[in-house]
């Protein structure tokens, strides 16, 4: 694990990237931030979280990062006892961490629940929709307190890392460490009109299968009787509405994604 400082003083602000090592667009960010060399007006921890598995390009080495906190100093696993580290690195901050996805190109936060910092940092992101986990957190490192996560893009693509680079600056004005960007910005310095919020309600499973596919797109409504997917063939047909999110044939091991509610919206 990499840990940069940047300004004078005790950070209460992070920004992670790399907590997967098939997901380097965080990473880029960080770098690209530390290039920048600007004045802060706030102290910030800039951190490159798994740098073992980025070698390798792997997700992880032993077990998922993000589903290791708060970790284990002695663990026999290296996630463990990396997942103790970082969550120390992280403890009075106000952290954004950066993912990537296989499952949806535009960048979108995922909150654990609604607070201060979600409403009041949210909408000052370059994102239109918002996640809000509630039950799917165990392990992951959003259950540290005001902790916001973004996916920027599909994973591996030069559009997620510059996404990851402007979500990040964003953060970064949004809690007072930069100033607010130009209204000419990539980044809107003015907070979005109106985001829209999904609540995750349960996971889809995957059933054993050598070929997967989806039908639906994430974040517009799967009808009842409607098939949202397939498993070597046989089409799954959603038993009522819903709308999916991180829907994909291949994103996870067992589970197709997620079925959520809308929740409605905020600015």
């Amino acid at each position: 694990m990499e840990v940069f400082e940047v300004g004078e003083g005790t950070p209460e602000i992070a920004v992670v990237g790399g907590i997967h090592g098939d997901e380097p667009c965080g990473v880029r960010a960080v770098e690209r931030l530390l290039a920048d060399d600007e004045d802060v007006e706030r102290p910030v921890k800039l951190i490159i979280a798994n740098e073992e598995a980025l070698a390798t390009g792997e997700r992880y080495v032993d077990t998922d990062l993000n589903r290791a906190f708060p970790g284990d100093p002695d663990g026999n696993a290296h996630e463990e006892r990396l997942a103790h580290r970082l969550q120390q690195e992280l403890t009075g901050c106000t952290t954004l961490a950066i993912h990537s996805t296989q499952s949806y190109a535009e960048p979108f936060a995922v909150i654990d629940s609604m607070d201060e910092v979600t409403r009041g940092v949210c909408p000052h992101l370059p994102v239109d929709i918002v996640i809000q986990t509630d039950r799917f957190t165990e392990g992951r490192l959003i259950e540290h307190p005001h902790t916001i996560e973004v996916e920027a893009g599909e994973q591996g693509t030069d559009s997620a890392a510059d996404n990851a680079y402007w979500l990040a600056r964003a953060f970064l004005a949004a809690t007072g460490a930069l100033p607010a960007p130009a209204t000419d910005s990539v980044v809107d310095a003015g907070g979005r009109d109106e985001i829209d919020v999904y609540r995750l309600l349960e996971r889809i499973p995957k059933p054993p299968a050598a070929d997967y596919e989806v039908f639906a797109r994430n974040f517009e409504r799967v009808r009842a009787g409607e098939a949202f997917a397939a498993a070597d063939g046989e089409r799954l047909v959603a038993d009522e509405d819903f709308y999916p999110v991180l829907l994909s044939a291949h994103g996870y091991e067992n589970q197709f994604g997620y079925v959520a509610d809308y929740a409605g919206s905020f600015a």
